[in-house]
């Protein structure tokens, strides 16, 4: 690359890696490896300021860019938990989901906020530095204090020069250095590096609670970055060689500005409708929505078929690394022709016209990284199996719910072969509960108001009970149960309209609002295991000290399991989680650490925690209008943390219907693996190869083999770098939880 023509689309985000899909999380670091690669400087730190926490497999995603050191200063008193007390003087080495990546953690003094609590550097302060440090029984030599402008988003301070060059002068000891994050850190490792503890679990964050605060765009952030992916598998089945990598960039850090942790303004809540609020409200929600719109039009023209058109014929694609059987709609335009739908061999398939006129069949056996052609003719449609929707009771002939006359809930669910009720209604309680209060008090939950049931779609193929109501905080409650013949789960779509509190004062308890869906499980004995981006975590028992308890972070799904039986939940449009009672009550500015949840006992009781106004500043004060909640609930025999990956996964990466033209597109590759996954496919940035990441979704450690269609010439391990490392072998050792990115050459 010539001189002058170097142009590198940096950002410098505090994310709040909660809300992070797994690909997204790994995009945040690549930006690290294409400034190294530019300037020929490694970088191997990596700096966080405000935000308290990071969800676990941060570690995965930084040791896949290089990244060993993690400078964590969190905000100094604001919705921290025990976060300073815990871990403030105190490095630790944080090991990462799989067992072998690690960074080293250190949180200075008075966390980022050290000038703002100061003011200037002086021997006044050193003394107390020092005191401070005598006071925690400090063991090393060696300690470093953040020093950035006086306030946020100020500029550096340059007396720090002058009052170093004075100190060390002046005095022998403390000797002062200006220093990188870099140097400083392995001056530490180097010196102590064996000595400091080692510290294993999910860093369950904090602030990510905000994202509620505006849950429609935080539901389409979720849904651009898995659109994202998909689009990017598709160039790299269909033509790697047209993939417009700037322009993913440029997508992709539209989702990740949107989970930045700055959303708006100081005065947001205090003051929101003011100029200033409405402003930066708007430059916030541009992030989702250019993120929704070019995810959209990337996954278009990935679609793009070319070649000559094939009448009334369709082409369903699949992006993912194992063989689907999944219902696809046509819309009524698309579904002239007829309700039968028949294969490429001419064999019909299960179909069914909706009432809204649409067109659903069973799209069976997609092959991974390839599709088939179903055409749309004449004809009665066939019927295979049956999913009915009588009165109070849906089934789908595997699974069946009874749903309760009064409030909606969800009082039984059940599969086929097992009498036990995976409903815990021992309290009053039922799936998919409506759960709204104001103020701090869970006790003051109410639900929704007397329901309205009735039949949505009656079958063969796909049968529906649809659930409305009045509801508070809401104008209206609409709630529908669907599943399909023959299938093993039920999907929930949870429509909220939501009104506007109004309120004089949004800082007050009064005008503090929170949304909730209940699903308390009765699994005997079973234990709780959450998705995250990256890894899995049961609550409590894989939490490193000082994470958040009141309310957690989650990937797409939770799972409550015996070793017999168990029920997997999946949130498609939903982050966040409380655990075994509603324990986001915590409305209060400047809570001090006493007053978080202390402990998680065990429980199968899961609230989706939708929707809030909770915070004093930055987040919205209010939200109103329509949001969908989607949920899927799945029993199963057995637990197998890869299926439930590949289950939820497959909601949040559906099948893809293009008009059929041109050839169908035949397997790229396949997976033989029984503990891993393909978590990524992309065509390299370079435009040179295709880069595989691949997953160790059962949490057990296995090998893999990638089956490739044309063998390329050349694979090699990589990283997020996208460079070649050194040559692959044909097996592949991967970790649980753990992730091996390989790049493919021809």
């Amino acid at each position: 690359m010539k001189s002058g023509q170097v142009e590198l689309n940096g950002m410098y985000p505090n994310q709040l890696t909660g809300l992070c899909r797994p690909e997204e999380l790994l995009r945040l670091f690549r930006h690290a490896t294409q400034l190294a690669e530019l300037t020929g400087v490694p970088i191997d730190s990596a700096m966080i300021s405000d935000v308290p926490g990071c969800t676990w497999g941060t570690v995965t995603a930084m040791n896949q860019a290089g990244i060993r050191y993690l400078s964590n200063a969190p905000n100094y008193f604001d919705r921290i938990g025990t976060i300073l007390s815990e871990w403030e003087n105190k490095p630790f080495w944080w090991l990462g989901p799989d067992g072998v990546s690690k960074v080293l953690v250190w949180i200075p003094y008075q966390g980022y906020a050290l000038s703002h609590l100061n003011r200037r550097m002086s021997a006044e302060l050193v003394n107390r530095f020092h005191d401070k440090l005598d006071e925690g029984n400090y063991p090393y030599e060696i300690a470093y204090l953040r020093w950035s402008g006086i306030g946020d988003n100020a500029v550096p301070d340059p007396s720090i020069c002058g009052f170093v060059n004075e100190w060390n002068a002046k005095y022998d000891w403390p000797r002062f250095v200006i220093s990188g994050t870099s140097k400083a850190f392995r001056a530490l490792e180097e010196r102590y590096g064996d000595e400091l503890p080692v510290v294993r679990g999910d860093w369950t964050p904090y602030w990510e609670d905000g994202a509620g605060s505006s849950a429609r765009e935080t539901a389409m952030n979720r849904n651009s970055a898995d659109r994202l992916s998909q689009a990017e598998a598709l160039f790299a089945m269909r033509m790697p060689q047209d993939y417009p990598a700037a322009d993913f960039q440029e997508a992709w850090n539209h989702v990740m500005l949107y989970s930045e942790h700055t959303w708006g303004a100081d005065c947001s809540v205090s003051e929101p409708e003011s100029e200033k609020t409405r402003e930066q409200w708007q430059i916030k929600q541009s992030y989702a929505r250019q993120a929704d719109r070019q995810s959209r039009d990337l996954l278009e023209r990935a679609l793009d078929a070319g070649g000559p058109a094939v009448a009334g014929s369709w082409d369903v694609i699949n992006t993912l690394a194992w063989p689907r059987s999944e219902i696809v709609v046509l819309h009524a335009v698309q579904s002239t022709a007829g309700d039968r739908v028949v294969d490429e061999s001419g064999s019909p398939v299960p179909s069914q016209r909706l009432k809204t006129g649409g067109l659903a069949f069973l799209a069976t056996e997609v092959p991974p990284f390839a599709g088939r052609r179903f055409t749309v003719t004449a004809g009665e449609a066939h019927v295979a199996a049956r999913a009915t929707a009588e009165g109070l009771v849906l089934d789908s002939g595997i699974v069946r719910v009874q749903v309760d006359g009064k409030t909606g809930g969800i009082q039984q669910l059940s599969i086929n072969g097992m009498e036990h009720n995976l409903v815990d209604t021992r309290d009053g309680g039922m799936l998919n509960d409506y759960l709204y209060f104001i103020g701090g008090d869970p006790a003051a939950a109410q639900r929704n108001g007397l329901v309205e049931i009735s039949v949505g779609e009656s079958g063969p193929l796909v049968a529906s009970l649809v659930i409305e109501s009045a509801a508070p905080g809401c104008k209206r409650l609409r709630r529908e149960l669907r599943t399909v013949a023959g299938g093993d789960f039920i999907e929930i779509h949870n429509l909220v309209d939501k009104a506007r509190i109004a309120a004089p004062d949004y800082d007050k308890a009064s005008a503090k609002e929170s949304l909730s869906f209940g699903f308390p499980f009765h699994v005997p004995g079973g234990e709780m295991k959450l998705d995250l981006p990256l890894a899995s975590m049961r609550p409590e028992a894989d939490q490193i000290p000082s994470s958040c308890k009141n309310w957690f972070s989650i990937g797409r799904w939770a799972d409550v399991s015996n070793s017999n039986y168990g029920v997997t939940w999946v949130t498609l449009d939903a982050p966040l989680v409380q655990i075994g009672e509603l324990s986001a009550n915590l409305i209060a500015f400047r809570n001090p650490p006493e007053v978080w949840r202390k402990t998680v006992e065990p429980t199968q009781k899961i609230y989706p925690w939708v929707m809030n106004n909770h915070w004093r500043t930055n987040y919205r004060a209010y939200q109103e209008g329509e949001t969908m909640f989607r949920f899927v609930l799945r029993p199963h025999r057995a637990p197998d943390a890869a299926a439930a990956t590949r289950f939820a996964t497959g909601f949040t990466k559906p099948l893809l219907v293009r008009p059929a033209a041109g050839a169908v597109p035949v397997p790229l590759l396949r997976l033989d693996s029984a503990t891993a996954t393909v978590l990524t496919l992309k065509p390299a940035d370079d435009g040179k190869a295709l880069i595989v990441r691949l997953f160790g979704s059962s949490g057990e450690p296995g090998k893999a083999r990638l089956i490739w269609t044309q063998a390329p010439k050349n694979t090699w391990l990589s990283d997020t770098g996208e460079q070649a490392l050194q040559p692959a072998p044909e097996t592949i050792d991967v970790p649980p939880w753990g992730i091996v990115t390989l790049r493919a050459e021809w």
